[in-house]
């Protein structure tokens, strides 16, 4: 694999391809350092979303630890 990074002075750029790449597929990534990625941009979740995904005993359970640690934070100390 080949990784670098470099600053154009004009559109266009030349490469050229080793060797023992030439007959492969090739991938070739063209984006600006600042720009936001497809990684980068994740929509944000709503609640909505986990519907579904505890059974009844563990929302009770988070519930109750959720509860107990809430309470164990606002106390006096």
């Amino acid at each position: 694999m080949i990784r670098t990074l470099l600053t154009p002075q004009q559109q266009n750029i030349s490469i050229q391809v080793p060797q023992s790449y030439v007959g492969k597929p090739i991938e070739v990534l063209l984006f600006a350092l600042d720009e936001p990625t497809e990684e980068k941009i994740k929509p944000k979740k709503s609640m909505s979303d986990f519907c579904g995904i505890l059974s009844e005993n563990e929302y009770q359970s988070l519930k109750e630890h959720t509860e107990q640690a809430r309470k164990e934070w606002n106390r006096t100390i």
